[in-house]
Order: C-alpha cells, then structure tokens, then sequence
C-alpha cells in the first residue's frame, strides 16, 4: 500500500489536509522533520502514516496517559496494531506488552518520556529496529513552553544511546518563535523540514464577558445549549465544586474533574464525559490534554487562564470536528490576582536552579499581562491570539465578540485623569477595587479603614456606572498607562506615560460598545447564541432538512449503540462531522458509503451495513 491508500482504507479520507502530505514526504525521506499546526489539523496522521509504511518500529513519546489510551484506542479500531507502555499497566501487562513488541506486533508503539531510560524498555529498544521517534505535544520539551515536563528532556539520552539514530518527528499545536527554537535545538533536529500551517481556528467562535454574576451566565448558555457537549473550566478546585454543585442543583446533568478527586472517580468522569453519557464537565486545567473528542460544541471558561498558549489550547478542545463551536471566557478582576499567587508560589519546577526559576517567573508575569490584555482589547480576538503567535493576517475575522460589536470613539481624558489622580494620591498602594470605590464614592469598610474618603478624587466618578469606570480603568492598563503588580496582593502602578496624560492635557480616546451592544447582565444573549443558532440550521456547510436532521439523530443513536457494545467512545466510531455527511449522501451501496469523509474499508466492514440499514429502514429520500 501507498500513502494514499493507507488514508483511506483505515481513516477514511480520499485527501490530505493543508501540510500533511508535505511532513509524511519529509519523514519517509528520512529527514527530521517539525509540524506545528492548530488542535484539529491531523498531527497524528503525519507520522501514523509513515509509520505503517516504514519497515522497523515508530516510537511515539506521548505525556499523559490519556493522551496515549485514546490514540491507540482509535487506532486499533481502525484496525492497525498499536500499543502504549506507561504506569497505567499492571507489571504482567506491561511485560506481555513489550513482548509482543519484541515479536515485532506494533508498528506504533506509545511510550511515556519517563519509560524511555528504564532498564526493560532500553534493552527492548536496543534489540529493537527503531525508524522513527515522534514527539507529540513537543512543546514540552521546553522550559519556556506553557507544559515543561523535564521528563522530556530524556528523550535526546534516550536517542544517544540507540545503535542507530532513527528520523526524529516533532508536532506541537501552540508554540511562540522562543518555544520553536527551543524545541529544534533541545532534540537536536538535523536540517528539519519545518512546516508551520498557522495557528488559527476559523470555526471556532471567540468571546470576553465581563458579568457581575458568572454563573448566572454559565447557567442560562447551558440552558440556551441542552443538547450539547462541552467543558467549563474554572481556575480552582474550590470553583469547580462550587459551580458542579450548583449545576447539578439547578437540574444540569454535569460532572467533575480535578487533581483532588481520587483516581477511580476522574477515571469515571471523564469517561462518561467521553463517552457522551454525561453532556458537560466542569474541571480545572488538570482536564484535557490528549482528549480527542470531536463532538464538544462549546468551551466556558469561569476565570481567565494565565497565559494564551494554556487559553488557546483549552479553547482548541471544542469544534475538532471542524465544525463550529463556542469559546467564551467569563472574566472578573479577581482573575489576575488567582493567577498572580500561582505565578509567585511554586508554578515554576523545583528542579530548576534559582536563576532560570526567576527568569521563568518574570516572563510567566508577562504571559499574564498580555493574557489580561486579551481580556481588556476592542480589537478581533482572533486576531490577538494570532499576534501573540506570531502570525500576522487580517484584524477583522468576523466570528469573535469584538467584530460583531458596534464600537465607538469615546473621550474618557476625564475619567482617565480622575483614576490616574486616584492612584498617584493613595501613594499607589491600593488595588483595583479601592480605587473604583474611592471614585464612586463608596461607604465600605474598606475605604473608611483606609481613609479613603478623605482622598481629593472621592466620589469624583459618583455618576458614572462602575462597569465603566472599570473599562477605563483596563483600557489605561492596556495602552500602559498603569500597571497592576504586586507579590499576593494586586496594585495599581503608574507609568510613564500615566504622568505624560496628567502633565500635557492630552486626549485620551478609547472605543466603546455603542449603547445597544452594552452587557445585558444575564449572559444569556451572546452573540454565540446567534452562532448556535447558525449551526442547528446550518450543519457541515449545507442545510439539512427536517427528515435530515431525524436521520442524524437515528444515525447518533445507532453509533452510541455500537460504542457501547465496543467500550469505545462514539466519536471512534465515526465522528459528527461522518454522520453529517452521510445525511447528505444518504448511501444505499457499499461503494455510496466509501465515498463518505471517514468511512474507510476496515471500517465500513466493521459497522457499514448496520448504518446503510438504519439510512435504508428511515426511508429518506436521496
């Protein structure tokens, strides 16, 4: 078989994606190669395919054990051998494992970084003919990635001690110019075929709300959102409990994940997550690397991560189907200063010396500030993260927040000059929240302990609604006019530039929604409702009739059958995206069916007649 027959007979796809083929070419011409291409792109093709056309053994190095389960998991129902050797195995598995590999049973082999220099594997590998290493979410590998696990930096002590260096493959869906470089040096590419496709999403839908109650507006988009599944990422595990537990009271079906529950129980709930028996999850970032599920429409964020390449990577979890999906960050103050305690208590490894452990910290402070940035800007969102990446395109991408709202110009020189003489009066030693209090006028304890209503700027703002105050407030953080800093307690700072708008009687002009486009409070009416909307009515590009979308229903009811007849997820059987398809094509012949996106042979032997009857028995028209 060639390459092109390998995609379909086992995944089901006539072409390859943007790049694929170009990084396949590269890694069966024996040349190192480097794929860096957005969650959902087909990173896994790129080496899987070479490996079924190579003679010896790819070893794939993979961090997380779920990562691992769910690749070899589709894989073997694909019907190509593959295995993972990693602590999830009992010894006895383990050993069957690695000697069925012996006997030369898997082209594929996963393998945890922590694995590669044990006694066993070493001497398997050894004894071995390994032709290619792939390293998956290659990021890792670097101590300025968002993910550094110094169990990667084993991977080139591995290699060295190899009879023969195979070809070394890298793939990794987010990385800035700093974390590329890292990675060719670390694993010491060899004149590598670098192919970079972009960083961008076009399907997925981005949005900031900034709502006085969060889960109020969590509560009314999964009421807006019944049938769909989703994830909802809160910033602790105190959050998670609480907004779980709310949503289960409130009749939600949902589930849990994080680092504090037992293993059995995150084990079960991300299976019935994955498994579709329950729709939503509510989890902290200990939730989701490696989870391949096709079929998430929409991801909530309760509180802003601390840096883009952690938001983008969580956002890139829903709509890997290519269809579209929802990214909604619900952002409060309060999130800056979570994640600058993180920042400055032991995020950085404690196996780095202190110098690198400071650098680490300064430059995860900057992460931060451009992270809030992203919270504060009236420009595309889309385009933002893109920057942030490097990738320079269009500033208008119509399919974020900003680029459906009406903005314009407003003159805040007052109102900036009132918080600026706020800050530069209290000595600037307060945060946020006593400065909006002391404009507004405010009669809290905190204000009177400190005596803040004895500051000239009291109640300069007193007319003024506190959501405005507040955007004026980030739009001078984002143009650098202050600055918000402090170890465990946020401060407001001035800048420069702070002392320039008080000195020179300049303007200070910022865009603002219009008054129709102003926050409704309840969070229920996103512009990513109207994209729901668009999606029910509009599916894979093509609008599906009433008996159309009957028959996708029956079409996901027979696949959740097979699923669990399997134990497998459904989206192994055949994602979303593969049933859409055959509403359209309605096949009623073996070869009609292999037209299908994502029905190969193996697979149409498998599961093909069960389907052709259920399209045949609910007698749609083609």
């Amino acid at each position: 078989m060639d390459k092109y027959e390998i995609l379909k007979r086992y995944f089901g796809y006539d072409t390859f994606r943007e790049a694929q083929e170009i990084l396949i070419d590269s890694i069966l011409e024996g040349r190192d190669t480097f794929g860096i291409m957005p969650t959902g792109a087909g990173k896994s093709l790129c080496y899987q395919i070479p490996a079924l056309l190579m003679e010896g053994i790819t070893l794939v190095i993979s961090p997380l054990i779920s990562l691992m389960k769910d690749q070899v998991g589709s894989l073997n129902q694909a019907g190509i051998h593959a295995a993972y050797l990693n602590s999830s195995l009992t010894p006895g598995q383990y050993a069957k494992a690695l000697s069925l590999a012996r006997q030369g049973r898997y082209p594929i082999i996963y393998v945890a970084p922590e694995r590669l220099t044990t006694e066993g594997f070493l001497d398997f590998a050894l004894h071995s003919r390994i032709d290619m290493v792939a390293v998956d979410e290659a990021h890792c590998v670097s101590q300025w990635g968002q993910d550094f696990r110094p169990s990667y930096l084993k991977i080139m002590e591995f290699i060295r001690q190899l009879h023969k260096r195979p070809v070394i493959g890298a793939f990794t869906a987010t990385a800035t110019k700093e974390v590329r470089e890292d990675i060719v040096d670390i694993l010491q590419l060899q004149d590598p075929m670098v192919v970079a496709t972009g960083f961008d999403r076009s399907n997925l839908y981005f949005s900031v709300m900034k709502e006085k109650d969060r889960y109020s507006a969590i509560r009314a988009y999964l009421e807006a959102h019944k049938k769909e599944s989703g994830i909802i990422y809160c910033l602790t595990r105190r959050q998670v409990e609480e907004v779980c537990g709310r949503l289960i009271k409130d009749g939600f079906l949902v589930t849990r994940y994080h680092a504090g529950l037992s293993d059995e129980e995150r084990k079960k709930n991300q299976d019935d997550f994955i498994y579709d028996r329950v729709p939503v999850i509510v989890a902290t970032n200990a939730f989701g690397m490696g989870i391949d599920k096709s079929n998430v429409r929409f991801v909530l964020h309760c509180g802003m991560p601390k840096n883009i390449e952690a938001y983008y990577q969580e956002a890139g979890r829903a709509g890997r189907d290519g269809e579209g999906a929802e990214c909604i960050l619900y952002y409060s103050g309060q999130d800056v200063v979570t994640n600058q305690f993180f920042v400055e208590n032991g995020q950085a490894d404690q196996e780095l010396d202190v110098f690198t452990r400071s650098v680490i910290q300064e430059r995860d402070r900057e992460r931060l500030k451009k992270m809030t940035f992203y919270c504060f800007t009236t420009d595309c969102l889309r385009d933002y993260i893109l920057r942030y990446f490097g990738e320079y395109g269009s500033s208008y991408c119509g399919n974020c927040s900003n680029c459906l709202t009406q903005f314009e110009e407003v003159d805040v020189t007052e109102t900036a000059r009132a918080l600026i003489g706020c800050v530069k009066s209290s000595g600037q030693r307060y945060g946020t929240t006593v400065i909006v209090d002391t404009l507004r006028g405010a009669q809290t304890a905190k204000i009177n302990d400190r005596r803040m209503d004895e500051n000239p700027y009291y109640g300069a703002l007193d007319k003024m609604p506190v959501y405005k105050i507040r955007r004026v407030l980030d739009h001078l953080q984002l143009t650098g006019c202050l600055e918000v800093t402090g170890d465990g307690y946020a401060v407001v700072k001035l800048t420069e530039r702070a002392e320039e708008i008080m000195a020179d009687g300049g303007q200070v002009i910022m865009k603002a929604a219009k008054a129709a486009d102003k926050p409704k409070g309840d969070g229920a009416k996103s512009r990513g409702e109207k994209g729901s909307k668009a999606r029910k009515e509009k599916m894979a590009g093509v609008e599906l009739t009433e008996k159309e979308e009957t028959l996708f229903e029956k079409l996901r009811t027979l696949r959740t059958e097979i699923a669990r007849e399997e134990s497998v997820p459904p989206y192994i059987v055949f994602s979303d995206k593969t049933l859409i398809h055959m509403c359209l094509v309605k096949p009623r012949t073996r070869q009609e069916m292999l037209s299908v996106s994502g029905v190969g042979d193996f697979k149409y032997d498998k599961y093909g007649e069960r389907f052709l009857g259920c399209i045949e028995a609910n007698g749609v028209e083609g």
